[in-house]
């Protein structure tokens, strides 16, 4: 009798104690039943088989928990429509592509509509190597506090690892990879923030070709939110509501640190309001050039001067205009040589009818769009990002178009334009799944070998909406091969890099870039699809450092590795 007296006794003395036991016993077995659900909830994901079509929704499935913001549960203006961008990277250089995807947040000054009952943030995706990811953004560092609008990767330190500048409305952010899984915010000593600028699509090149990363990004409009039309039909005044915001230019000194050239090389932009952002060589003269997709403006093509300056040929190359002369809504642009040519075509993506300009040489280029099959069914819906992919591995590029509305949240169903050969098209869409007739408010894209089964899997961002991962079930039916270039006298990612492959008498051209469409860049390996060839006879790469390197009698289907010699 007397041990459970003195025990009673002993309770009575702590009941505090005993009371925080209690909870804390409690929220023990609360967060054993949350990590025992977070447990159960990733053990639960399942690779869904393959059904019988050629491209398949699956990112639920595989773990993409994410849904992208606009900030509320209302379209209100301009700048919500914008965002938001995504990439394939391979940030812990495992082998395998993880995703990086932008969101915009609630802001008091212009958020008009209800806020999420969720935390908005861009997100870090790892590839688990197994078909499913996981969640990594607050272990890496990156999600931020911004309105995100796009991502470019690139490794401006050459160490190795992949960095990400972000473009805002608002402030820049360029993270830094430590190597370790984390990431670091050097904005501030990087010189890269901005100010108060809207800036939205931006791309990694090396200008000068120093073995070092520069940066350009193309800003947007001055945004008001207190602005308004005495009559708005389409709900909120449009771009030339609003004043232009100048792009900007930053060289890489190398030590951490960027300097605005833009002046200095250039760069005047007056009347543009910058969307998308692409770099590539257009006349091999072996300096990167760069083509800026202008919102109701006449687009940039600024020639690289021999890494001494930019002039603008646009309007002198063709590529400034639409076929029908027309500054159009561009959101836009990739570049390919869709027509085994020898020269790098682009293809604009905009409101309307689209512009795919052909390079003929001497520095100029026809919008052979309607010519090509394209300008009628694109002409049905507002395309933003585009891309050059040869989704079925049959040795030619098709392109990949995703659609949405652009005052509203109003789904279109996303484009897939198959090469028949001879400068034509085909839109295919509907042949290949069931998803091409989902009505969604498609953005950024990226496209890129996720499992490493030789053919290329799409990641689509969807306004204010869950994004879609879509699987190649077929392309790899066909033969590929796949190159993973590291620079060692060049930038280490082999940006500008010119590759012409050869096999079975066919002869393809690519160049390594960085951002590929709209606010988003995709699988930083260089991909070709060899049809039934088994064998690839010559590889010749032509660096930025402008050593060129040979390789012969490559098999077919692999990842192959290849190092700039030094």
């Amino acid at each position: 009798m007397q041990k459970p007296k003195k025990l009673t006794r002993k309770f009575n003395i702590s009941g505090h104690s005993v009371f925080l036991l209690i909870v804390l016993l409690f929220l023990a077995g609360c967060n054993s039943k949350n990590s025992s659900s977070k447990t159960k909830k990733q053990a639960k994901l399942t690779v869904p088989e393959a059904n019988e079509d050629f491209y398949q929704e699956i990112g639920q499935e595989i773990g993409l928990d994410f849904v992208h913001s606009i900030g509320d549960d209302e379209l209100d203006n301009i700048i919500e429509s914008v965002g938001g961008g995504a990439a394939l990277l391979d940030y812990d250089q495992d082998g395998y592509m993880d995703i990086y995807v932008c969101s915009g947040k609630w802001i008091e000054t212009f958020s008009k509509g209800k806020k999420p009952d969720f935390k908005t943030k861009n997100h870090l995706f790892h590839n688990l190597k197994n078909g499913t990811y996981e969640d990594v953004t607050d272990k890496a560092g990156v999600g931020g506090d911004s309105y995100g609008m796009g991502v470019t990767v690139g490794d401006f330190n050459n160490d190795g690892y992949p960095d990400l500048f972000v473009s805002n409305y608002g402030p820049n952010v360029l993270y830094r990879n430590n190597g370790d899984g984390t990431f670091k915010d050097v904005t501030k000593r990087a010189g890269v923030a901005g100010g108060i600028e809207c800036s939205v699509g931006a791309v990694w090149f090396d200008y000068d070709n120093d073995g070092l990363l520069d940066l350009y990004v193309a800003n947007y409009l001055f945004f008001d939110p207190t602005y308004k039309y005495f009559y708005a039909p389409d709900g909120f005044p449009g771009p030339m509501a609003y004043e232009v915001q100048a792009d900007v230019l930053y060289h890489n000194k190398g030590d951490g640190e960027f300097e605005d050239v833009t002046k200095a090389m250039g760069i005047t932009d007056i009347d543009g309001r910058g969307m998308g952002a692409g770099a590539a060589d257009y006349d091999d003269d072996g300096f990167v050039d760069v083509y800026v997709a202008n919102d109701h403006a006449l687009n940039y093509l600024w020639h690289n001067d021999g890494g001494k300056g930019f002039t603008d040929r646009g309007t002198m190359s063709g590529t400034a205009f639409s076929q029908a002369g027309e500054g159009t809504v561009s959101m836009s642009v990739d570049f390919a040589d869709f027509n085994s040519d020898g020269l790098l075509d682009l293809f604009v993506s905009d409101d309307k009818y689209c512009s795919l300009y052909v390079n003929v040489g001497n520095g100029v280029f026809s919008d052979q769009s309607y010519q090509s099959g394209i300008a009628m069914p694109a002409g049905q819906f507002v395309g933003w990002s585009s891309s050059f992919v040869d989704y079925d591995n049959d040795g030619d590029v098709d392109i990949f178009k995703i659609n949405g509305a652009l005052k509203h949240l109003y789904g279109h169903e996303d484009q897939l334009f198959e090469n028949i050969g001879d400068g034509k098209f085909k839109d295919v869409s509907v042949e290949r799944g069931k998803y091409f007739s989902k009505e969604l408010v498609g953005r950024g894209a990226s496209f890129g070998d996720y499992d490493n089964d030789g053919d290329m899997d799409a990641f689509i961002v969807n306004l204010n909406d869950r994004p879609v991962f879509l699987r190649n079930n077929k392309g790899n039916q066909n033969n590929w091969l796949t190159l993973n270039l590291i620079g060692q006298t060049s930038n280490r990612d082999g940006i500008g890099s010119r590759v012409k492959l050869t096999s079975g008498g066919v002869v393809q051209i690519a160049q390594k870039k960085s951002t590929t469409g709209y606010l988003s860049q995709n699988d930083p390996r260089m991909h070709f699809g060899l049809a039934k060839n088994n064998v690839v006879g010559k590889i010749e790469i032509k660096w930025p450092s402008g050593q060129v390197q040979v390789l012969e009698n490559v098999k077919a289907n692999q990842v192959l590795t290849v190092k700039e010699p030094k």
